[in-house]
């Protein structure tokens, strides 16, 4: 049948598509997308506090996925928001916010055994609107050219969109000897393709790839910076989705995909590698120069869990009490790691190197 993109898709085909899927050119880069993403797993265990990275890559995931949504904001912003949620901020940084806590929240469901499943898609889709959104039944889901206005694709519409979530999640959920790569490229077609929910779908798939990463045993902490490839290949992104409704052309799509969590998955590994080199010179330099009294590997580790600082973070991590965390932070600005600047009436510290490291390529 051929596409009519002034009908709703409703006739979108279940997973996996009757074409060769395993072609010599992705096979070829299925090799080195691996390991690229290989050295990204091993390089997330360098660190050993954890959260270090947990908290602080997702969020620069976050920003380049909302990006794409045209919700924009800065590096900066979102880490002062991120320390001082009391504060007012504007709604971008807020959404993006959103975005990595359904990011997070959706990652602890997996690791407490929790599949992917629609009903988890649902949840995340509504912790980043912060609000409950519905899987669409009723009226046309549009999809238009955000240049000229022009319809570009209609979404199936009807009982039909809930048919095939449930193929999409049985499909996630079966044994199979395709690459898991070739199969996250197919996911991802089909989610958009399917476009379930009223809004957030875009960023729900995003999030999706990253889950199934870790599903699959691939990644063990949500680090993959897949949008940041994603926006800066946005045409090529959104032309290839078409590509494969209208003409079925699913290797150049599969490719792209290949060469977004390659290219991402080496951009995120040297980023870590930097982070941990940082983190090794710090530790070095504060054993070697801060007094005794203060020094100490959990305070290090602290100021490197998000670039921006406060009196209450050392307070709340039970390394001190208010005065003596003010002055450990002090001590830490005296010589050299940390800067510190007002914001309203509170002072706040800054790991000024770490980020640079965080928001470079951002």
């Amino acid at each position: 049948m051929t596409f009519d993109r002034t009908r709703p898709y409703n006739e979108l085909p279940p997973l996996p598509p009757s074409v060769d899927l395993e072609s010599t050119a992705i096979l070829r880069k299925c090799i080195s997308a691996n390991r690229a993403l290989a050295s990204l797993k091993v390089a997330g265990h360098l660190i050993p506090n954890q959260t270090i990275l947990i908290n602080a890559i997702p969020l620069q995931e976050a920003k380049a996925s909302s990006e794409i949504e045209n919700i924009v904001t800065t590096g900066d912003k979102l880490y002062r928001a991120d320390l001082m949620p009391g504060n007012p901020s504007d709604p971008h940084t807020k959404e993006v916010l959103h975005y990595r806590g359904a990011l997070y929240h959706a990652f602890r469901q997996l690791k407490d055994g929790h599949s992917i499943t629609t009903s988890l898609l649902h949840a995340v889709c509504n912790d980043i609107l912060r609000s409950e959104v519905q899987v669409r039944m009723f009226g046309p889901c549009k999809i238009q050219n955000r240049t000229t206005g022009d319809l570009v694709y209609l979404a199936p519409e009807g009982e039909v969109v809930r048919e095939k979530l449930q193929h999409l999640e049985e499909f996630i959920a079966e044994d199979s000897t395709l690459d898991p790569l070739i199969r996250l490229s197919l996911i991802h077609y089909q989610f958009e393709a399917i476009h379930p929910f009223e809004d957030g779908n875009g960023r729900t798939g995003r999030i999706l790839n990253i889950l199934y990463l870790i599903d699959k045993g691939l990644l063990d902490l949500p680090v993959l910076y897949l949008s940041h490839y994603i926006i800066e290949h946005k045409n090529d992104y959104y032309r290839l989705l078409r590509s494969v409704t209208e003409q079925g052309n699913w290797e150049e799509w599969i490719l792209f995909m290949l060469d977004a969590i390659e290219v991402t998955s080496t951009l995120t590994y040297y980023k870590i590698q930097r982070i941990w080199k940082l983190l090794r010179e710090t530790t070095e330099k504060c054993r070697s120069e801060l007094p005794s009294t203060v020094y100490s590997k959990e305070l290090i580790e602290l100021i490197f869990v998000q670039p921006y600082s406060k009196v209450s973070s050392v307070v709340d991590a039970g390394l001190a009490k208010r005065q003596t965390a003010a002055h450990y932070l002090q001590e830490l600005e005296k010589i050299g790691v940390l800067e510190s600047t007002k914001i309203g009436r509170e002072r706040i510290y800054i790991n000024k190197v770490l980020l640079k490291i965080l928001t470079e390529g951002s």
